[in-house]
């Protein structure tokens, strides 16, 4: 049997101003756009996660609740996982981890470097540095989502939204 995880990096924030924090920073027009093609290009594969965990830091969550819209996932029930948001590859590892087992597909989305790390981590493959509002595909075979762990998985697709043409998002 096999469980399907989905890692995205969220999509293009505005930059950073002098009196505000990281944490705050939230999506760029073309961010948002950039999240929806995705979205609607990972719904025109049929991907369909039971569940999505993202970091609350507001350009995670705006990434999140676009791709969900474009998915047709109910965007209450992403949940936010406080962790993700400067917590390492430590952190994504355990939330993984804690996907229920009833579970057959999961996607997170999170912050460069750390979905960067994990996906090359899990997979044992070179993927170079996800670029903003990317998403990367990794299977798992035999293994639970609490098993998962370094070099347990394989890459089955990595996809910017710069690849993206409009044909591919119809």
């Amino acid at each position: 049997m096999s469980i399907t995880l989905y890692i995205v990096r969220h999509a293009k924030a505005e930059d950073r101003a002098i009196f505000m924090a990281d944490f705050d920073r939230k999506l760029t027009s073309e961010g948002v756009m950039a999240a929806a093609r995705i979205g609607r290009y990972l719904h025109g594969k049929a991907i369909q996660p039971d569940i999505i965990v993202s970091s609350p830091a507001p350009r995670a969550k705006e990434t999140a609740n676009v791709v969900a819209e474009q998915l047709g996932y109910e965007v209450a029930q992403i949940q936010f996982d406080e962790k993700l948001f400067e917590g390492g590859p430590k952190a994504y590892l355990a939330a993984i981890n804690a996907v229920p087992s009833a579970s057959q597909t999961a996607m997170i989305v999170g912050h460069n470097p750390d979905v960067t790390y994990l996906a090359e981590f899990l997979t044992h493959q070179r993927i170079n540095s996800m670029s903003k509002g990317a998403v990367v595909g990794i299977t798992f075979e035999d293994v639970t989502w609490a098993e998962i762990s370094g070099r347990t998985g394989s890459i089955t697709f990595q996809i910017a939204p710069k690849q993206l043409s409009i044909n591919d998002e119809l």
